[in-house]
């Protein structure tokens, strides 16, 4: 095989799992090839979602097949970010959808869907199996966009006081107005760490106490109040930017 790990790649794809010499790539792939005008004999990269990336060379594209040669040689491992699990609010689709591009592209650990009482007022919502693949195709996007390493993994959808109640493993941090200066806070601890947005119209009071009695750290962004999508972005930005690591 021809050494095409110094030629710039046009396009980077998702390929879960280990790799044989020619990966066959999901259904859709061809279409993303199509879109981008792809041929035989391009450059891409390819990423597992698991730390795994590598170049190849397109061989044959498909109405609905896109196989690509594997250069081995090239195989990279990259080491996961320190662990940042982030909890989103059960909120408006569209808003949901582009925070999770954004936690891929950011270096989200996890997603978790948490539906607060107030999450039941909002229409559409995102909720529910269709959504939650719908989630996963978008993180998958953002992966290949970003030709990121690292695939966020997706845990059930919750309700925010069971979630609460279960407690979690590392550091807890609540996203609130009323909290510490968030660099502070990040400062003083290190991975693992939960990240928790609330709800579009705030938090209910008995949220606000479940957090507090299992000793989640309240964060302040600033003044203002900020849309739960901000303030996820906000949140991992700063913590990919002051984390430490263990």
């Amino acid at each position: 095989m021809v050494d095409d790990s110094n030629r710039p790649v046009v396009a980077t794809f998702y390929a879960p799992g280990d790799w044989p010499e020619r990966v066959v790539l999901a259904e859709g792939a061809s279409h993303h090839a199509s879109v981008k005008r792809l041929a035989v004999g391009d450059p891409v990269r390819l990423t597992n979602g698991a730390g795994r990336r590598a170049h190849g060379t397109i061989a044959l594209i498909g109405k609905q097949r896109l196989e690509v040669d594997c250069n081995h040689a090239s195989l990279e491992l990259v080491p996961a970010p320190p662990h940042v699990a982030l909890w989103a609010p059960v909120g408006d689709r569209d808003r949901m959808l582009m925070l999770a591009e954004k936690a891929v592209e950011l270096g989200a650990s996890s997603w978790r869907s948490m539906v607060y009482r107030r999450s039941r007022s909002v229409a559409p919502r995102g909720e529910g199996a269709a959504f939650g693949e719908k989630l996963r195709s978008r993180m998958i996007a953002a992966l290949e966009q970003s030709g990121g390493a690292w695939l966020p993994a997706i845990e059930p959808e919750a309700s925010s006081l069971d979630a609460i109640a279960t407690g979690i493993h590392g550091h807890a941090i609540l996203l609130d107005t009323f909290g510490a200066p968030m660099v502070d806070v990040l400062t003083q601890v290190h991975e693992p760490v939960v990240m928790a947005c609330g709800p579009e119209g705030g938090l209910e009071p008995a949220e606000r106490a479940a957090f507090a009695e299992k000793g989640w750290r309240a964060a302040s962004l600033g003044p203002n109040v900020l849309r739960f999508e901000t303030a996820g972005i906000a949140g991992l930005t700063l913590a990919r930017a002051l984390l430490r690591p263990t």
